[in-house]
């Protein structure tokens, strides 16, 4: 009977697949990888059972990690505007006349 054909390492489509005992004796490198932003997918007798990557951001990226990322450019100018005073809205005027009024009718 001929010996199996294992592969431990294989790349497909830019996704490392390693193999659990290349996984343990290389769990440094591939939790160094996972920090670099790269995913890794763990495999059991070469099918995918498991993925190694960054987490996810907690909340919505800020204007600063989108900077950083090269998706927004961040603002040339340092002072900003103030922001517009809060106007209380009248309760005792029915909407249509509010619209009628703002489209000028």
């Amino acid at each position: 009977m001929p010996p199996p054909v294992v592969c431990t390492r294989a790349y497909t489509s830019g996704v490392e697949q390693i193999g659990a005992r290349e996984l343990r004796a290389n769990l440094a490198a591939a939790v160094r990888q996972a920090e670099a932003g790269q995913r890794v997918v763990i495999t059991l007798d070469g099918r995918p059972v498991a993925q190694l990557g960054p987490l996810a951001p907690a909340g919505p990226p800020s204007l600063t990690d989108l900077a950083a990322a090269g998706l927004v450019e961040p603002p040339r100018r340092a002072d900003r505007p103030a922001a517009p005073e809060a106007l209380d809205a009248a309760v005792d005027v029915r909407l249509d006349r509010v619209l009628a009024e703002v489209r000028g009718g």
